[in-house]
């Protein structure tokens, strides 16, 4: 439209990569809150370093939960093909998700309620399963966008998903699951050793160094994975990039390695894998040395480098079809029209930094360590 001061394809280009900037500041910013639940058996032995750790993340979770919202809702709105296919096909996964998550606020606002030692043990170990069961489905989820999911669609666009919860389960998809978990533990434990102090920071470092190396160790054994052992998915004919959005419109082979062809396509991008690991293995050598502050920046740099590997390897699919390859939802046939991607964009650009400025607000008037002291005389505290 002559009216639209960017092309289509350049838009469609541009929510691609708005869509991996919330998906990145969701597992950098939410991530924490995640591998926090997820540690609080390991790092907490007593009711107060129990009540500690809460108080880490419980001011902030769901000012960073805005993340998973913001991803949920640009994809219904940029690409409502994927949101379709995701959110029904893979509906139990998500409700699984829903459930785990839900036992987030109910169990901090329940928690200290009573002082029995049994009422509290049920919502810390409720606590925990919010952090890792999202943690591993997720993880999971990015291990079937590289499998391909079981979906069609018929000459009306009319989408079928024959697939089931435990057929998401195979041996690579939960090798990515366990990555995710590895990761996400890594950046909560940063987390928990820059805000806490005593017992529950020397904790949180040993594990925390101990889940670097396994993301690192399990990042790589994936990417040979992806690399030997799984089918990618190629284009056989080119997509026009300001071409109609009708997924049936192209041709799609699936082949050994093919997820490798960006990579030989634009050798710079190796960076990417390459900071994912990296960062990792030096985010378990500052915690092992006391430096937090930076353990938890170095989690983040490989938390970054792992979903933009990902990324790259499989664009320009959004999410390939194993059952009908022909289906596969790409960024140039799954998107919104060309004047919705506009108007999105120029809302995005307004409340975007908004978000952006009300978060630094946020984490500079939370600053500093939680400790017993505090907990007990603050009377909001969780």
């Amino acid at each position: 439209m002559d009216t639209i001061p960017l092309d289509y394809a350049t838009l469609r280009l541009i929510w691609w990569l708005l869509l991996g900037i919330l998906l990145i500041g969701f597992a950098v910013m939410d991530g924490f809150d995640l591998g926090v639940a997820a540690l609080l058996p390991a790092v907490a032995r007593s009711d107060e370093e129990r009540r500690v750790v809460l108080n880490v993340i419980g001011p902030v979770w769901e000012g960073n939960q805005v993340w998973l919202i913001l991803g949920g809702g640009a994809i219904f709105a940029a690409f409502p093909p994927l949101y379709a296919v995701s959110f029904s096909g893979f509906y139990l996964a998500m409700f699984l998700i829903l459930v785990a998550l839900i036992l987030r606020p109910v169990g901090f606002k329940f928690r200290s309620k009573v002082p029995d030692p049994r009422w509290r043990a049920v919502w810390d170990w409720s606590l925990f399963v919010s952090g890792l069961v999202p943690a591993l489905v997720f993880g999971v989820a990015m291990g079937n966008v590289l499998l391909g999911a079981p979906f069609r669609f018929d000459d009306t666009l009319r989408v079928y998903y024959e697939g089931g919860l435990f057929g998401l389960l195979t041996p690579f998809a939960l090798l990515c699951g366990l990555v995710s978990v590895a990761m996400l533990v890594m950046h909560g434990a940063g987390m928990l050793a820059m805000k806490t102090g005593g017992a529950v920071a020397v904790r949180a470092r040993r594990y925390g160094a101990l889940a670097a190396v396994l993301t690192a160790v399990l990042f790589a054994l994936g990417g040979l994975w992806v690399a030997t052992g799984i089918d990618g998915y190629v284009l056989q004919v080119a997509l026009d990039p300001a071409g109609p959005s009708n997924p049936l419109a192209k041709v799609v082979a699936a082949r050994p390695g093919a997820w490798m062809d960006n990579y030989a396509r634009w050798p710079a991008a190796w960076l990417l894998p390459a900071l994912g690991v990296a960062g990792a293995l030096l985010s378990a050598v500052l915690l092992r040395a006391g430096r937090a502050g930076l353990a938890f920046l170095s989690s983040a740099v490989s938390i970054v480098g792992i979903i933009l590997t990902l990324g790259v390897a499989t664009f320009p699919f959004l999410l390939p079809s194993s059952m009908h390859p022909a289906s596969s939802l790409t960024l140039w046939d799954a998107s919104s029209s060309h004047m919705t991607l506009f108007v999105m964009l120029l809302a995005t650009a307004f409340f975007l930094p908004i978000v952006l400025l009300y978060t630094a607000w946020v984490y500079r008037v939370l600053r500093g360590k939680v400790d017993d002291d505090g907990v007990g005389r603050n009377p909001n505290a969780y």
